[in-house]
């Protein structure tokens, strides 16, 4: 009974492992797959401002620096999102990699401890066995 309740445990967690991939991936495909709509949104980028309450606790020297650094940034971002479509395939192949590096290790787990309960099984029935042998000499 031992060996069902754990091989069940481990088909429950490939199960819970599988549908956890399966949801990253959709949502990961579709964010990679419609970032190119979002080209030229990263332009806007140089009009954000500090808010007002921050403002008086931070110099105006790295107010400035800051906003030099996100507008400087923009061209990079735009040019990451427009990119962004073609990294799907990729994005498919490494969630599979993962997938099975996961799936193995969940197998793995299940044989050691069908293993577990072996040895434990094989140890108690030693350990009660030389005491009745023992009582019987």
């Amino acid at each position: 009974m031992f060996y069902a309740l754990s091989w069940f445990f481990v088909i429950a967690l490939l199960a819970l492992w599988s549908l956890a991939s399966w949801a990253l991936h959709a949502a990961a495909v579709w964010a990679v797959s419609n970032a190119g709509a979002l080209t030229g949104v990263a332009s806007g980028a140089g009009g954000i401002a500090l808010p007002d309450w921050l403002a008086p606790w931070m110099p105006p020297e790295v107010a400035q620096w800051a906003g030099r650094l996100i507008a400087d940034l923009a061209p990079f971002v735009d040019g990451l999102l427009q990119a962004a479509p073609a990294l799907a395939g990729g994005l498919t192949v490494a969630t599979w990699v993962i997938w099975s590096v996961g799936s193995v290790a969940l197998v793995l787990l299940g044989a050691g401890l069908h293993l577990l309960i072996a040895l434990l099984r094989r140890r108690s029935r030693s350990a009660t066995g030389s005491g009745t042998s023992l009582a019987a000499g």
